[in-house]
């Protein structure tokens, strides 16, 4: 039986308008057959830290009060061997559309292949969760399953065996998701407005050793980074 592998999505910033200058898209990997006890184990550490275990651990709520249960959880991820997470960092400035015979939607759909595309390989089987967004997030769900085994000439579907939605409140692994994505989105648009936040990035940069906001290695399988900048960026369109 091919190995099973379950992978967590979140983005930031995605919509065409939104005045943000980068889209972040973020996934957290780890085998299915680890996936209860990542998720026990994350939300003992809630417990450890006087937090209820329905707590919703986001970037959006990282505060100096809660920068110890925010380290705590940065540290797990970061020590334990099931847990890997990949970014990908698409600056929107110059973006042509027209000039590619594309949509913003479809845009966004290429980059969600260029986030998955090192993580599949023919000899497991992966299950896709995403992070409900609003009422189009059924409707994303089937055209990213389409654009996957399009790509992947896995017609068959034994690649890429799920698609789904879920709510992040009831996900362990997704809310992680959320925040790594954050700090990464936090980094790479500039913002140093919040000390804890700052905190949780150098602690992120001093034990990965990597800047947040350059590319790592393809290869990199605990905190992997990759930045697309259009043609006009001098990247790729």
């Amino acid at each position: 039986m091919p190995i099973v592998v379950n992978i967590y999505c979140d983005e930031s910033c995605h919509l065409e308008h939104d005045g943000h200058p980068v889209m972040v898209l973020g996934a957290v990997w780890c085998p299915e057959p680890k996936a209860r006890e990542i998720a026990v184990r994350l939300r003992e550490i809630k417990t450890a830290h006087g937090l209820p275990t329905y707590f919703d651990l986001k970037w959006s709520k990282v505060s100096p009060a809660k920068l110890a249960y925010y380290r705590a959880v940065l540290d797990y991820f970061l020590d334990d061997d099931d847990l890997h997470f990949r970014a990908w960092v698409a600056h929107k400035a110059g973006l042509r559309h027209a000039d590619f015979g594309q949509s913003h939607d479809d845009w966004y759909y290429k980059m969600m292949f260029g986030l998955f595309e090192p993580l599949l390989t023919p000899d497991a089987c992966f299950r896709l969760y995403l992070d409900k967004k609003d009422t189009r997030s059924a409707q994303k769900v089937g055209k990213l399953h389409e654009v996957l085994y399009n790509n992947l000439y896995d017609f068959n579907r034994t690649i890429v065996e799920r698609v789904q939605v879920v709510e992040s409140h009831a996900v362990e692994q997704l809310q992680l998701a959320d925040l790594l994505l954050g700090a990464v989105c936090y980094a790479n648009r500039g913002l140093s407005q919040s000390a804890a936040k700052n905190t949780l990035i150098e602690r992120i940069r001093s034990r990965t050793g990597y800047s947040l906001i350059r590319p790592t290695l393809l290869r990199e399988e605990k905190f992997n980074v990759f930045v697309w900048r259009g043609q006009a960026q001098g990247g790729r369109a």
